[in-house]
């Protein structure tokens, strides 16, 4: 699919027949260090129900060039958006992780009129209560990038997480390939956002999926975000940590598609 105007490389699947209900499109929004293909083992459970639109962060993967210094979260918002828009109908769901969590948050709270639903994996309201980010420029700086795409591993999965080696292998180079600049900033970035308040009036369903081990985002801030949107229903996968939508991709797609046709039929 061409970019967007801001230069963000979309992908659109669909799977679904032609002659079956019509349902709204899903839009995937990644997280930090990684790109648009970490949705993939998503895509065999949505993408015969739903037309399904990924894209790579700008920054990241082949939206590596529309990344700029000071980027701010209304920029990533209306990347978002463009998004949205490439997905062809008047409302969407939306789902991220990480970052990407965060995001479709603002985005629907800003946007609610195109916005059916979201969901959000290993993602916060409130970055103040984040752990390690705001270490990372000092990290980065001092050692390279390849040292903390090494941790980051650690951070995301557990040695007996069920991915494949060649699953490991490639999340791992994803990681040491990125560009240390939007990995600083967008951190920093979400580090200072507290959404704690807008949420409340969040107006459209929530599924919170959360890990139980993130060294970023505890269960009991996924909690905490539960309590506070009037529409939310939290699911926690034990056993594992900030990889979660990799490591248990088929388990996360399943609870979002039975989320889903529990609210939309």
């Amino acid at each position: 699919m061409p970019a967007t105007p801001t230069g963000l490389h979309c992908d659109v699947t669909e799977l679904k027949a032609p002659w079956d209900t019509v349902r709204a499109p899903i839009v995937m929004h990644h997280g930090i260090g990684t790109n648009a293909a970490i949705w993939s083992g998503w895509l065999p459970v949505l993408a015969p129900h739903h037309r399904v639109v990924r894209f790579d962060t700008r920054g990241f993967g082949r939206s590596h060039g529309t990344w700029h210094a000071g980027t701010t979260m209304d920029e990533l918002v209306g990347d978002l958006m463009q998004a949205v828009a490439q997905a062809g109908a008047p409302k969407v769901h939306l789902i991220g992780e990480s970052l990407g969590g965060t995001v479709a948050l603002a985005a629907a709270l800003k946007h609610p009129e195109r916005i059916a639903s979201v969901i959000i994996s290993n993602a916060t309201h409130r970055g103040t209560g984040i752990g390690r980010v705001r270490g990372w420029r000092e990290e980065i700086g001092r050692d390279g990038i390849a040292p903390w795409a090494e941790a980051m591993m650690t951070a995301r999965f557990t040695d007996d997480s069920p991915i494949s080696a060649a699953q490991r292998t490639w999340f791992a180079r994803t990681q040491a390939a990125s560009d240390p600049a939007p990995i600083i900033q967008l951190g920093e970035l979400l580090a200072g956002l507290d959404m704690s308040d807008a949420v409340r009036t969040l107006a459209m369903p929530l599924l919170i999926l959360s890990p139980d081990g993130s060294p970023f985002i505890p269960a009991t801030m996924a909690a905490e975000l539960k309590g506070l949107v009037p529409d939310a229903e939290l699911m926690v996968f034990p056993g594992t940590r900030h990889g979660l939508p990799f490591s248990h991709a088929r388990a996360c797609a399943e609870a979002a598609l039975q989320f889903l046709q529990r609210r939309f039929g």
